[in-house]
């Protein structure tokens, strides 16, 4: 959408109406201590010199960038089947907002319900909500909504969920006197569940599990959801939705609350944003859920229809009784993902699972034939391995990236005892010759 300014006859028009000389003494009301001295601005650009400008940006950022990039730990290059950007081009879908009024907004509330649908369906759980900002807030939000459910004091938080999520479950929970306690991995990788038993008590709020976990292990969930049985602490599950379409769902496992970052569901990297987060859990449960529910209804003809169902945060009910204020359902990242869901099918889901799963395994055993790199864990893994090589992450990353080629994350980042190791990310984007050239560029730099 073009920005049009305003000419100055109508801006001297406005200054008329208001009383005053020009724009600038609107702000004669500043305080001088606000007021920024001396600000430098360069002078205004034209559109076609701002495009121009823009275009130059571009172009150097694309020439810097790697021709072959092994980078997950959250967010991940997948491919988008053409139809999920045709029809979020669309202007009916790419304007729409809030449905506050269900008689014009349709469209827009049936989205988010087949949205809400495919997530139960993938989740294993009976209701999700209109979506959340992202996975990390979904997880804060389901750490509060467990406090909710049970009023507990603690948080059982493995070392192995990601760290930025992290992150932002503790600056949701400052100020509630909720204690995150740290669960650390075994030597395998994967949560040793007598870990989780031992720190279980009454006042554990929740017990959060990562599957696949930050380094891609898989985490005994089916002992996890056993353990927690009968239990009133809440088993919270984050998970990578693609690897749904080949393991078995939280749901399946007893979990009370099923979260994730919808980003890989056809959704691009975008230089981290935005995404949309899901958020699933049980029907004993929807009235503590926060966010909002699209439903499914008839009206006074029989004639299907969808409404708002429960809308649970500050601007449509009391204050003291809101569960949240999360004030956006990622309305146009939903449809995206609900695109790619309903483009792929179970069938094909699947088989991008199978991809991710089979490539990763094979760009492991290549790696690992190296001299001197070997898994950093035993435990299973799906779309992301960690390797341990004989030097520095940083050094060797920044050889690989010298051959145009980024090589995955360097942990020693997040954990300071894994500096020599290197979180390498394969999806169905890299072909067998991609990860081929890979391994060559590894063998070089060794």
């Amino acid at each position: 959408m073009n920005y049009t300014p305003h000419t100055q006859q109508e801006i001297d028009q406005m200054c008329k109406a208001l009383g005053i000389g020009s724009p600038a003494d609107l702000f004669s009301v500043v305080p001088g201590s606000l007021k920024i001295d001396g600000l430098r601005l360069p002078r205004g650009l034209t559109e076609m010199e701002t495009m121009a400008h823009l275009s130059a940006i571009g172009a150097e950022l694309q020439s810097r960038a790697p021709a072959l990039s092994f980078v997950g730990g959250g967010a991940y290059e997948h491919f988008i089947p053409s139809v999920v950007p045709e029809i979020l081009g669309r202007g009916e879908f790419y304007t729409a907002y809030t449905p506050y009024q269900p008689e014009v907004s349709q469209g827009t509330l049936q989205v988010i319900f087949e949205f809400q649908t495919m997530v139960c369906e993938l989740t294993g759980m009976e209701v999700a909500n209109a979506s959340m900002y992202d996975g990390a807030s979904a997880l804060a939000e389901a750490v509060l909504m467990s406090v909710r459910l049970n009023g507990g004091k603690r948080v059982l938080m493995p070392r192995s969920v990601h760290p930025f999520h992290r992150q932002v479950v503790e600056t949701y929970t400052r100020g509630i006197d909720l204690e995150i306690v740290d669960v650390p991995w075994s030597d395998s990788g994967a949560l040793d569940v007598g870990q989780i038993e031992s720190r279980l008590s009454d006042d554990v709020a929740a017990v959060v599990v990562q599957n696949p976990n930050f380094l891609g292990l898989l985490e005994p969930i089916d002992r996890i959801g056993a353990l927690l049985k009968g239990r009133k602490t809440a088993f919270v599950a984050s998970v990578n939705p693609i690897s749904l379409g080949v393991l078995r769902p939280p749901g399946d496992f007893g979990a009370d609350i099923v979260v994730g970052d919808g980003q890989p569901l056809g959704i691009p990297l975008s230089f981290g944003g935005p995404y949309v987060g899901f958020f699933a859990t049980r029907d004993a449960h929807v009235r503590k859920m926060p966010g909002r529910i699209a439903g499914e209804t008839v009206d006074h003809s029989g004639r299907r229809g969808f409404v708002l169902t429960l809308q649970t945060r500050e601007q449509h009910i009391r204050r003291e009784k809101a569960t949240s204020n999360i004030c956006t359902n990622q309305a146009l990242c939903a449809t995206a993902a609900t695109v790619y869901l309903a483009a792929l099918g179970p069938q094909g889901l699947r088989e991008v699972g199978r991809l991710n799963w089979a490539r990763s395994h094979r760009a492991a055993k290549a790696l690992c034939g190296l001299p001197g790199v070997e898994r950093a864990f035993s435990a299973p893994f799906f779309n992301e391995v960690a390797v341990t090589t004989p030097h520095k992450a940083s050094v060797l990353l920044d050889r690989l990236r010298a051959k145009g080629i980024e090589g995955g994350l360097d942990l020693g980042r997040f954990y300071p005892d894994m500096d020599r190791s290197v979180l390498v990310c394969v999806t169905e984007t890299k072909s067998e010759a991609d990860i081929e050239k890979a391994v060559q560029a590894w063998k070089e730099v060794l």
